[in-house]
């Protein structure tokens, strides 16, 4: 498989989660809590708010996955970078009930990040220079993830698969994975062969914990485990664009 056909793939992946995203929230007639946080808390009262950004989403994820679309793809960036940084970094530092040192309330601005940087890396993809907050927005999402291997070790381990066994083993085991993956991309170590790996280990996810749970649970939250399972693809996506537009770079650049 080439470098191009790998671009389009992830494109494909990144602009149909965006679609998912979007849809999600006519359905629901409210904000994703990764799109917005409870603050400001008069965009959620009126509906209008929720479904005309889901329909901008919508817009703005089929025009990334079937067109040329590098504008798109900033304004998407730039558009999820103001959302954390006038919502979601208000309502974690001065209004939410949660300590800032609590890893959970962190999670939705993470994921946040992650759809601001995979953005970024997907317009770097048009023009052959990657953007580097691309890569290491996404990266903190994963580093966070593996962070909460440790913290939350009896949960995580309820999700490992019965099959598998040793459910400690790989909750300590993939967070390891995850963190060194997510410093190897920001820092370009062997970032190609990182890249790659993540890739390979979020559609892991996405076969063994994902699609069983949206397949077994797809009316619970109006169907938000489907789209947490295409969540899941489009960050195997962005792993995989930046395999290919990062890997001929060898040395640590921001």
């Amino acid at each position: 498989m080439n470098t191009k056909t790998i671009i389009q793939i992830g494109r494909l992946l990144y602009g149909f989660s965006i679609v998912a995203v979007g849809i999600h929230q006519i359905i629901i007639k409210d904000f994703r809590p990764e799109i917005l946080p409870p603050f400001p808390g008069w965009a959620h009262t009126h509906i209008i708010f929720p479904v005309l950004m889901g329909i901008v989403l919508v817009i703005a994820g089929i025009l990334i996955a079937g067109f040329s679309a590098k504008n798109m793809c900033l304004f998407l960036g730039f558009l999820f970078l103001a959302l954390i940084v006038t919502c979601h970094l208000p309502y974690i530092l001065f209004i939410s009930p949660e300590k800032v040192t609590n890893l959970v309330v962190w999670f939705a601005a993470g994921e946040a990040l992650a759809y601001s940087g995979g953005a970024f890396v997907m317009a770097g993809s048009f023009s052959g220079k990657p953007i580097p907050i691309g890569r290491i927005f996404f990266s903190l999402l994963i580093i966070m993830f593996g962070c909460s291997h440790f913290v939350f070790p009896v949960d995580v381990s309820a999700m490992v698969p019965k099959w598998l066994g040793a459910p400690m083993f790989w909750t300590y085991f993939v967070g390891a994975a995850l963190i060194a993956s997510g410093f190897a991309i920001i820092f370009k170590i062997w970032i190609k062969a990182a890249a790659w790996l993540l890739a390979a280990m979020l559609f892991l996810f996405f076969l063994f914990f994902h699609l069983p749970d949206a397949v077994q649970n797809p009316s619970v939250g109006y169907g938000n485990e489907i789209v947490r399972a295409i969540i899941c693809l489009q960050f195997c996506g962005i792993a995989m664009v930046i395999a290919v537009t990062n890997g001929r770079e060898n040395k640590p650049a921001f």
